[in-house]
Order: C-alpha cells, then sequence, then structure tokens
C-alpha cells in the first residue's frame, strides 16, 4: 500500500514539473525570429498612415523618389508625353509618302525630312504595272505549224510578226506591243479582215514599290506638309505605328 502510494505522488510531482516547464516560462526568454539589430518587417496594411488607397498612393510616390509619380489629383506632364510617344495616337499627323522607284529615292526623302519626324520605317509593297496591249495569234500546236502560220501572214503582205519559240507561249506569233490601246485595237482589226484570228491583251508585271511612313514631329504637320511640297513627294494619312 505504501508504495502504490509513493509511486502515485511521483507521477503526481512529475506531471507538475512537467506543467511548470512549458508553461512557467517568461516570454522574455523566448528567441527572437530576427537577429539582434535587425529591423523587423511590417506589411503595408499594418502602417496606420497607409490605411485608406489614397494615402498609399501618396505614400507610395513620396517614399519611391522618382520624378514621375503620378499623385492622384496632379498632372504628369512626362507621363502623358510617354504614352502619347509609345502609342502615335492622339495628337499626332502620321502619313505615307511614296511610291519610290527605288531605295535611294526613299533614303534621301528619309534624309531631307529627318528633321520633321518624331519617327519613321520604310516597307515595300508589289504593285501591277501594264507594260502595254499584246497583239498575237494564238499559239500553234507545234512549232512547225507555227512556223507555217508565219509563212501564211508573210504571203498577205503582213510583216512585223515574231514566232515565240520559248517561255509560257511558245508556238504563239507576236504582232506587236502597244502602249496605246486603240493602236492595239487597230492592228488586231486589220489582221481579222485580213482573216487571222487576232487577238489582244494587256500585259502586265509585278513591279516592287517603296514607302515611307512618318509620324511628323509638331502636332499639325503644317512644317512637315511644307517641305513635301518642296520635294514633290506624294502623301496620304496612313495608321500610326
Amino acid at each position: 500500500m505504501f508504495l502504490r502510494l509513493l509511486f502515485v505522488l511521483l507521477v503526481a510531482l512529475n506531471i507538475a514539473v512537467g506543467a511548470w516547464l512549458v508553461l512557467g516560462q517568461d516570454d522574455a526568454h523566448v528567441r527572437s525570429v530576427a537577429d539582434p539589430g535587425v529591423p523587423v518587417l511590417h506589411l503595408l496594411t499594418e502602417r496606420p498612415d497607409l490605411a485608406d488607397p489614397g494615402a498609399a498612393t501618396a505614400a507610395s510616390a513620396v517614399d519611391s523618389g522618382r520624378a514621375d509619380a503620378v499623385v492622384p489629383g496632379e498632372s504628369s506632364t512626362s507621363a502623358a508625353a510617354a504614352v502619347d510617344e509609345g502609342s502615335g495616337a492622339a495628337g499626332s499627323r502620321c502619313v505615307a509618302l511614296g511610291p519610290f522607284a527605288s531605295l535611294q529615292a526613299l533614303r534621301s526623302a528619309r534624309a531631307a525630312l529627318a528633321g520633321e519626324s518624331a519617327r519613321s520605317r520604310s516597307r515595300q509593297e508589289q504593285s501591277q504595272q501594264s507594260r502595254g496591249w499584246w497583239v498575237y495569234l494564238p499559239a500553234e500546236s507545234s512549232r512547225p505549224a507555227a512556223l507555217a502560220q508565219a509563212q501564211r501572214l508573210a504571203d498577205a503582205g503582213i510583216t512585223d510578226y515574231f514566232v515565240v519559240s520559248s517561255g509560257d507561249q511558245p508556238n504563239t506569233i507576236s504582232l506587236g506591243l502597244f502602249k496605246d490601246p486603240a493602236n492595239a485595237r487597230k492592228r488586231r482589226d486589220q489582221l481579222q479582215a485580213a482573216g487571222f484570228t487576232a487577238q489582244m491583251s494587256e500585259r502586265v508585271e509585278s513591279v516592287p514599290e517603296y514607302w515611307l511612313d512618318l509620324v511628323a514631329a509638331t502636332g499639325d504637320g503644317t512644317r512637315l506638309q511644307s517641305r513635301l511640297k518642296t520635294l514633290g513627294v506624294g502623301s496620304h494619312s496612313t495608321g500610326c505605328f
């Protein structure tokens, strides 16, 4: 009985000591989460001076020390200028100059207008240009047949023809290339009156065109327009870039 009582007392004593070790320590002895001398970090929401969004924006602008920081209720000329320059939108006059026949002509115009433009870019496009109106006899089935047709033209007193031997229309007989469509029609009608199935069509080719797009340095583009008249360069309005 005595041993049992002694065992119970020892157990109770251990429990009391353990509780004192866990709960009885002073908070002053708890190890700090930061090293000595290092400031403790605080959330922005814990700062009383940043309780409302307006104060937070103003304090952020002051703390950052940036000259272009924008405070609500105040205008920022530098910030607005940066937006306008990047977008090429409000207040900008954008024009396309050209077409130029060569890159050299484009480069010369760009150099002459360097002082009148805020920025510029060059581009190349393909355009279809007429080479004239072609009068011809449709292609024959073979080279000997084409030569025989040419001999019939000669027998009829028709000159100025050429038998095409290569390209995309071999064995065709060319009867002339005319700048004026009226002259081409006259030639075709003469051949048809002589009994030949002459035809005419416009010959076109793809040629490069060079354009210069630029943004006027001044808002209204008055100086730029004056310079364009002096240089004799064609222009039209275009989208800004």
